[in-house]
């Protein structure tokens, strides 16, 4: 897919998004709302529990909030803080199978049109609301995509519930991957920028993740993160990439993609800069 050139208004959103762009790493801020704690897969390296401020890891928050509290702190942190640009839903579960998240983004373009609103997915709803990502003005959006191979997502995932039914193996596997790709093709034709994730796992996809850059990068996504394992829950006998090889599989697909490097594996409740979260928010 030809990549369309940018108007200042994705300029604008990459220069101000600390995870999009390095240089706006130690200038701006984000702040994650924890809205949305159902989940429709289970990823067999994924544990959601609440934990303390101490725990820094995807999926983890101190505790929910409504939409009405997540404005409340939003509206804290931007008072005290305001170098925070980006607003953002990024769990603990999957932000799209819960209507919160919705509800949260309403409240906040209503109360800051200015600040950029992100959010982070695993993709199997990106076909089904993508007309409500744009009403809410989502403009920069981050798909978990672990791989384009049916044969290889089967090992990752256990479950996939869509639409009242839950899917499992191959099949499971087949439906997410189809919906994740259609998904991120359709977010990227519509102006949003576009961040895909995956975790590297050894022994079940760090021989594919360049065939994900590949796929990602004809579609004209802007950046790919490539993740250590954490291991736990199903992967909790395996063990991470070493530094060496998360820089070597780095260097082969960014012959696809651009890379992104400075990665912090942020919590869902995260407040602050990358590195420098402000825990007197998150508890």
């Amino acid at each position: 897919m030809e990549r369309i050139p940018w108007d200042a208004s994705q300029l604008r959103r990459v220069r101000e998004h600390p995870c999009f762009d390095a240089r706006a790493l130690h200038l701006f801020g984000r702040v994650h709302l924890p809205v949305a704690p159902r989940c429709n897969l289970q990823c067999n390296y994924c544990v959601r529990r609440f934990d303390c401020v101490n725990e820094s890891r995807p999926g983890v928050t101190s505790r929910v909030l409504s939409p009405g509290q997540a404005l409340r702190r939003l509206e804290e942190v931007v008072k005290r803080h305001p170098w925070i640009k980006v607003v953002a839903v990024a769990g603990p579960g999957e932000p799209l199978f819960n209507e919160e998240t919705f509800e949260t983004f309403r409240l906040v373009r209503k109360r800051f049109p200015r600040l950029h609103r992100c959010l982070s997915t695993n993709g199997l709803l990106l076909p089904d609301r993508m007309e409500e990502l744009e009403e809410v003005g989502i403009g920069t959006l981050t798909v978990t995509i672990n791989a384009v191979d049916p044969k290889v997502g089967e090992k990752i995932y256990s479950s996939v519930l869509y639409r009242g039914r839950t899917y499992r193996g191959r099949e499971g596997a087949e439906l997410l991957i189809r919906n994740q790709l259609r998904g991120t093709e359709e977010a990227v034709r519509r102006g949003m920028v576009v961040k895909v994730n995956t975790v590297i796992i050894p022994t079940v996809n760090d021989r594919h993740v360049v065939e994900v850059a590949k796929r990602v990068g004809r579609m004209g996504v802007y950046r790919q993160n490539l993740i250590p394992l954490i291991p736990q829950f199903r992967f909790s006998h395996l063990s991470p990439p070493s530094p060496e090889e998360k820089a070597r599989l780095q260097r082969l697909c960014s012959r696809y993609v651009p890379q992104m490097v400075h990665c912090r594996q942020c919590r869902a409740d995260a407040v602050g800069k990358l590195g420098k979260d402000l825990k007197c928010y998150m508890k």
